[in-house]
């Protein structure tokens, strides 16, 4: 017996590629995931040094219920895999005057600090968080899980009235500051779109459901790190029957006939495909790796797109703790909308930044030696600037004499383990555009089928999925893209079985 159409090869294995492995690795097919570095995970990537575990990538897990319906669809569970909790407080925000905002994890406890800083303000807290979560059921029912390769998609009566009720053509910005004037407040819920690549002031409303899943749904965090999820997954693929290649790094895609036919890597191999499936940066896959007449964007399409930003992060490992630091720790103490305009209206290292600081240590014994502190430091930056050694110290030294005004502790005396992570870095590791770490920015001229296409208009078996493409950046929508692209090769490629004739 012969069968067709099966042989699937996906480049990239972060959650996007991983999502799409074990759906098409159930449904039979025979694939192979091809991975540039040197473990699974892509931007979610672990790394370890002298005791501590760091999470290289994503640290804030939001949306629960798509990582248990993941893992359930495919006939396993979260359980099976990591343990996961719940923060509380889930947050805190440091503000100017050494003021600071605790997030707890009940709805009714942050009816209270809203009342308290805001008189009148938890009632409007609970028509804000009605119309979020309306928007988050609407959005992850009808709209999330649409390929958007045509706006006629949308041709639907009901979902262009929804279209209008999510409010797609007003700003986040425009409908939190209709309720809020305090500006803890406002920050509080402008934030999340940070995680979109984007301004308040820039994304659309809709958005707003993202207030709905943090402050409803709730922060939660997987012991052991984040990295347990990519294990979990990896494992799972593997159990049905995909392999995952690491140190393989694509070099070219071989097409014949308007097809893609053979996958070259950098080591001299090359693979037979009925399917690829492109799970890394979809500009160096499309612009890089495809033949000038199989692509479908010109570079110039590229180079005007809005691009989220890109970060510079801190990986260190302290010999003591920080006492004051929660698991997650925002430092809005400087302007928020100075720093924005530093990174999409005058592309430049910020004078006063805004960053975050994750000190998973705080929740988990496993990621730092007893006693010590594993800190994740981000700020984020415009993408395709200048980036140095030199500039990351400046900035290191920022961020130390901030925390050490807010917890009295110096952290460059306890300094066991560092690593700086910035623009030059993702553009090596994962041949991202200008260095990006999320994707396009969520912007209404960027959202749905004004996001690149997840099919490929010239290349008939090759199919886009991740940050780049719908629905968008983030490690939720990663893995729904990933199970979009699964069903669209299911879809298009089915296998076919032939019975052998024998004489």
């Amino acid at each position: 017996m012969s069968v067709k159409n099966s042989r699937v090869l996906i480049i990239g294995s972060g959650f996007s590629g991983l999502s799409a492995a074990v759906s098409l690795a159930g449904k039979g097919y025979e694939v192979t995931v091809l991975e540039k570095n040197a473990c699974p995970g892509g931007r979610a990537r672990q790394w370890k040094e002298k005791g501590f575990v760091f999470d290289m990538g994503p640290s804030w897990y939001w949306m629960p219920e798509v990582f248990s319906s993941f893992f359930e669809e495919h006939g396993s569970s979260v359980e099976e895999h990591y343990e996961l909790m719940r923060l509380d407080p889930a947050y805190q925000i440091y503000y100017p005057k050494g003021e600071k905002l605790v997030i707890p994890a009940s709805y009714d406890a942050l009816r209270m600090e809203f009342e308290r800083l805001e008189p009148g303000s938890a009632k409007k807290l609970d028509q804000f968080m009605d119309r979020a979560g309306y928007k988050y059921r609407v959005a992850m029912a009808d709209y999330v899980h649409k390929v958007s390769d045509s706006v006629t998609e949308y041709f639907d009566l009901r979902l262009l009235i929804k279209a209008f009720q999510l409010e797609l053509f007003s700003s986040v910005r425009s409908e939190v500051r209709k309720l809020f004037s305090h500006p803890q407040l406002q920050s509080l819920l402008e934030f999340p779109v940070l995680f979109l690549g984007s301004t308040a002031s820039n994304t659309p409303a809709m958005y707003s459901m993202m207030n709905y899943a943090d402050l409803k749904l709730g922060t939660w965090y997987p012991m052991g790190g984040f990295y347990k999820i990519i294990e979990g997954m990896a494992r799972l693929a593997e159990q049905k029957g995909a392999m995952i290649r690491t140190n393989c790094e694509v070099s070219r895609i071989e097409t014949a006939g308007g097809a893609a036919r053979f996958v070259h890597l950098t080591n001299g191999e090359k693979l037979r495909a009925d399917v690829v499936i492109a799970a890394g940066d979809y500009r160096h896959v499309e612009q890089e790796l495809l033949a000038a007449e199989d692509r479908y964007y010109r570079e110039e399409y590229w180079e005007n797109r809005t691009m989220s930003p890109s970060s510079l992060i801190f990986y260190l490992g302290l010999d003591s703790e920080v006492p004051g630091l929660l698991h997650h720790n925002l430092f809005f103490d400087e302007s928020l909308d100075k720093h924005a305009a530093q990174i999409y209206d005058h592309p430049s290292w910020p004078d006063k930044p805004l960053f975050y600081v994750c000190a998973p240590s705080k929740t988990d014994p496993e990621v730092a030696p007893k006693g010590c502190e594993n800190l994740f430091i981000l700020m984020p930056l415009a993408p395709g600037i200048q980036d140095d050694e030199l500039t990351r110290e400046k900035y290191f030294g920022m961020f130390a004499d901030r925390i050490q005004e807010r917890t009295g502790t110096d952290i460059r005396k306890h300094v066991l383990v560092k690593r700086s992570y910035a623009i030059s870095d993702f553009e090596k590791d994962y041949h991202s555009f200008k260095g990006n770490a999320y994707g396009l920015a969520n912007t209404l001229m960027q959202t749905a089928v004004l996001k690149p296409k997840m099919i490929s208009p010239k290349v008939r078996n090759l199919f886009f999925t991740g940050q780049l493409t719908v629905p968008g950046p983030g490690v939720p929508p990663a893995i729904i893209s990933g199970r979009m692209a699964a069903g669209l090769v299911a879809e298009r490629f089915p296998i076919t079985r032939k019975a052998v004739t024998y004489v």
